[in-house]
């Protein structure tokens, strides 16, 4: 029986590689990097010694799959048209940077309307995505748009958001969708207990479909049920609850899907240790 490969996001500081070491310590199976500084809009080219070196790491280190997260600067969704711009630049140049890596996972954040209106906010994101599609269409790596937890006036808090990016994107196919625990639980959907998970996911099928699912970031959230506020917390601390954990652990229809902590931790990295501990308790023996 396949169980679902665990893990969290690790620091690429020193060299990317160095977060496949990171993760073997802590006892992942798979995990998320940064490309690069995630908090600045420029940064060098990676070396060839840094591109080998990830290579090789991936060859004698099992963790699999690596997947990429956007920098926090990126706003698809941005009225402003130098900072729109300077987003599509830097999405572009990640994508880039994930397929010289032999990354196929780009976790984004779709982006904020920043007041001008979910309806504007929702075709500003679409045409961005579709320049940096177009601009990457020689790469395989496939655009997951996060579900967010609505703070502010971000978007992709709904279903209905993200299904509508997808549906009038020019190329669909490079399209995929990263699930957030806590995002979604502060987002407003409730599925804690076995009848409102069957009906999230039910929703989600319909609106998106499961097939688009490619990531799991499993976080707890220091507020409850439709706050809007984007908090993580540590597994069993918050408000998810640890049964919405257990069903998301034990569904076989997400056992193929990298599960990854995004939780606070300190520089030892012991709350991974003991976060992926509880996990892994939480998932049924196999027969």
């Amino acid at each position: 029986m396949l169980k679902p490969r665990l893990g969290a996001h690790m620091s690429i500081d020193g060299s990317p590689a160095q977060a496949l070491v990171r993760g073997q310590q802590v006892g992942c199976e798979t995990i998320q990097i940064f490309t690069r500084n995630a908090n600045r809009w420029s940064s060098r080219d990676l070396t060839d010694k840094e591109i080998a070196d990830f290579h090789q790491a991936c060859l004698s280190i099992a963790i699999s799959p690596v997947v990429a997260h956007s920098s926090y600067l990126i706003n698809l969704g941005s009225p402003d048209d130098v900072l729109w711009e300077k987003s599509i630049d830097a999405a572009v140049t990640e994508v880039q940077r994930c397929q010289v890596l032999q990354l196929s996972t780009y976790i984004l954040h779709p982006g904020a309307h920043m007041g001008t209106g979910e309806e504007a906010g929702l075709r500003r994101i679409t045409v961005g995505l579709d320049r940096v599609l177009e601009a990457t269409a020689d790469t395989q790596v496939i655009i997951t748009l996060e579900t967010t937890a609505g703070q502010g006036s971000s978007l992709g808090c709904t279903f209905e958001h993200l299904g509508y990016m997808i549906a009038n994107s020019i190329m669909p196919e490079r399209l995929g969708v990263c699930f957030d625990t806590a995002h979604a639980l502060a987002a407003g959907y409730e599925y804690r207990q076995p009848d409102t998970y069957r009906t999230m996911w039910e929703h989600f099928n319909q609106v998106i479909g499961i097939d688009k699912l490619r990531a799991i970031h499993m976080n707890d959230s220091k507020k409850d049920l439709g706050s809007r506020v984007d908090r993580h917390e540590q597994i069993g601390q918050g408000f998810v609850t640890l049964e919405a954990f257990r069903m998301l652990l034990n569904d076989p229809r997400l056992v193929r899907i990298p599960m990854i902590l995004e939780t606070p931790k300190g520089p030892e990295m012991l709350e991974d240790i003991q976060n992926l501990a509880v996990l892994r308790s939480l998932i049924a023996p196999s027969n």
